[in-house]
């Protein structure tokens, strides 16, 4: 923990106060319920989320019929993508508009991961940025029709190689400047166990794409301080995306790793907390120690009654706070030399009471 990220440079992608952007994944947990929608944008705006992100997607054009599940059975019994997908897939452009609406009264911005080019055209007009899902990093047509429109870009790297990550990243450059694309470390684990969850990797991609802005998307099982999150956030992402529920007992893919509002809430105290405590990265003198270097550190005072014209032994001095007297480090200097006046115990020695 020796200093924060940086905030980038993309003002999509910026706070002013220096804490990371986090985008509340809701997804598709509200399930169809329009009004539930709108209950996970208020929750996630009292939890201190920047942005509430959904899904945009119909089954029938996101996966084949025949497309096995690639999550926890246990947690989520569908074993199809495509029927999993179908419960969900209701939303429309009415209600997009309109949540995009709402979270503009609300005050917290909107977004959705397109899935298809129809999507793309439709929450274009009402999103600051296109988040990529991990599995459509090396759908190169989506790529290209999200950047064309020329907004800033969230790019999910789970089960992706460096080599595929790159690849992305430099076709999509050629729409946008590498400040406007951040990569998001992820891994693609429903739910991810915190051994897996490998943030190592955010640093890593830090190295490999220094041009670039780095997040994480977060899909272990929230921990009761959020230190997954604060990890990430102190090992250099500065975006952070996790999946946001109001109830993390709900039956569902993306409910049981998800965070809830009062998550999200004990994470921003953290952050806050730990930028409270990381001060300056230099080493000095605080103000509010300046009482301790006087009064808590230790000088030569007389161990006994001395008599001016005594000779000085390692006997006659004792080494006490506070630091009135003269330094330790002046004790080779002081012994051997005869007193100038006297000097009762416990009183600090100085020069004017030494001769020679």
């Amino acid at each position: 923990m020796s200093s924060f990220p940086s905030p980038p440079s993309c003002a999509a992608f910026r706070r002013d106060d220096g804490q990371p952007l986090v985008v509340a994944e809701v997804g598709v947990n509200h399930e169809g319920d329009f009004d539930l929608a709108k209950r996970l944008i208020d929750e996630a705006k009292a939890g201190g989320a920047d942005v509430v992100k959904f899904q945009t997607y119909k089954a029938g054009k996101l996966a084949s019929k025949n497309s096995p599940s690639y999550w926890d059975l246990n947690s989520e019994p569908t074993t199809s993508q495509y029927v999993l997908f179908q419960k969900y897939d209701g939303f429309g452009a009415t209600e997009y508009e309109a949540l995009a609406a709402y979270c503009g009264q609300v005050g917290i911005g909107f977004a959705s991961t397109p899935f298809d080019l129809e999507s793309v055209e439709l929450l274009a007009p009402l999103m600051p940025f296109f988040k990529i899902a991990s599995a459509d990093i090396t759908n190169f047509p989506l790529l290209e029709a999200c950047a064309k429109h020329g907004k800033p870009m969230l790019m999910s790297t789970g089960a992706s190689t460096i080599a595929e990550v790159d690849e992305a990243a430099r076709f999509v450059r050629r729409f946008l400047p590498p400040e406007q694309i951040c990569l998001l470390h992820c891994v693609l684990r429903y739910p991810t166990p915190n051994e897996d969850a490998h943030l190592g990797a955010i640093p890593h991609l830090a190295k490999i794409f220094p041009e670039h802005p780095i997040g994480y998307s977060d899909h272990t099982r929230p921990d009761p301080a959020m230190l997954v999150l604060l990890r990430s956030w102190m090992l250099g992402a500065v975006v952070l995306e996790k999946h946001f529920t109001h109830d993390k007992t709900l039956p569902g893919n993306d409910h049981y790793h998800a965070m809830t509002h009062e998550d999200l809430a004990r994470f921003r105290d953290g952050a806050a907390l730990l930028q409270t405590i990381q001060g300056s990265p230099f080493k000095h003198v605080l103000p509010g120690e300046e009482i301790a270097r006087k009064n808590a550190r230790r000088s030569l005072v007389a161990a006994r009654d001395l008599k001016a014209g005594e000779v000085l032994t390692m006997a006659d001095l004792a080494v006490k706070r506070p630091a009135f007297g003269l330094p330790t480090k002046a004790l080779d200097e002081v012994l051997g030399r005869p007193m100038a006046k006297d000097l009762d115990e416990d009183d600090f020695l100085t020069w004017d009471h030494l001769l020679g």
